[in-house]
């Protein structure tokens, strides 16, 4: 029990600190963001230009997935390529600029790097993918109401705010993986994790990517709960692969894209999601 107590305390500690620091600073930049610009070049002809543009939105906007639907409506709404917006819809939940710094300094700058580079792919092709065979067309008329824009200039008052808004939606998740990732670390043997989920098991992977949807773990809570994993012995990939399905496609967002989407392109949007999970997870399996 001591154990667990220790180890959960200073786990909690090191994600408070980042958590907190990281989470003003970003907000602190807010006011510096060009948005108006990066709006034009995703309406631009550029479709490079244009999916970068869609990446680096959905890495400035600190948003789960399912506030990432609102701005999802709001970019149909202004006549955004439906390409970029499905990059934007795919990338957003996984590119959370405050959980990738905590990913760096927790798990590696290795593994968050190799990990931003294949959901920003990822993201991209399927993206582009979805609109080259057509499921623009599943895409429901939707009036969108009680959604503004952020335009806020640089203050703290605001940052404080922000980091305040943060801390009641994504940190208890960061607290629930903590706890988690301490159990495992004082309860769980490291025989057993190596025996059963070591690096010979890649049929995890899959199974991970699949699983991830249903049990709808915050990308925050399964920081903490990878590390311990990984520490005890478990494979990179099946850990990543569960971290992005859960991320990309959690059942509370799956519910609100049925409300904006038919159900043809829910049912592609979640085989993407797995497809990306289980392809990352082998990416990383090797690394």
């Amino acid at each position: 029990m001591i154990e667990f107590l220790k180890s959960f305390l200073w786990i909690a500690l090191e994600l408070t600190v980042l958590f907190i620091g990281i989470s003003f600073l970003i907000s602190l930049l807010q006011g510096y963001i060009p948005y108006e610009k990066i709006e034009k070049k995703l309406t631009g002809r550029n479709k490079v230009l244009a999916s970068f543009a869609a990446i680096l939105f959905a890495f400035i906007t600190p948003f789960c997935s399912c506030s990432t639907i609102p701005v999802v409506v709001n970019m149909l709404k202004k006549k955004i390529p439906f390409s970029i917006v499905m990059v934007f819809l795919f990338a957003s939940p996984v590119l959370d600029p405050t959980i990738l710094t905590i990913m760096g300094v927790v798990m590696g700058w290795k593994v968050t790097i190799i990990y931003t580079v294949i959901t920003s792919v990822f993201s991209v092709v399927i993206g582009f993918t979805l609109d080259k065979l057509g499921f623009q067309r599943y895409v429901k008329n939707v009036i969108m109401s009680g959604y503004e824009e952020k335009n806020q200039k640089f203050n703290w008052r605001f940052a404080l705010e922000e980091t305040w808004s943060l801390m009641k939606s994504v940190y208890p998740y960061l607290i629930i993986g903590a706890a988690i990732g301490a159990v495992i670390h004082g309860l769980v043997p490291t025989e057993i994790i190596t025996k059963w989920f070591g690096h010979d098991a890649w049929w995890l992977i899959p199974v991970a990517a699949i699983a991830g949807i249903p049990l709808y773990i915050r990308l925050s809570s399964m920081i903490p709960i990878s590390q311990m994993l990984i520490l005890k012995g478990m494979a990179l990939g099946p850990v990543m692969a569960m971290m992005i399905s859960s991320a990309g496609a959690s059942l509370p967002e799956v519910i609100l894209l049925k409300s904006i989407f038919k159900k043809q392109l829910v049912i592609a949007f979640i085989a993407s999601v797995i497809t990306m999970s289980t392809i990352s997870g082998f990416v990383f399996y090797f690394v």
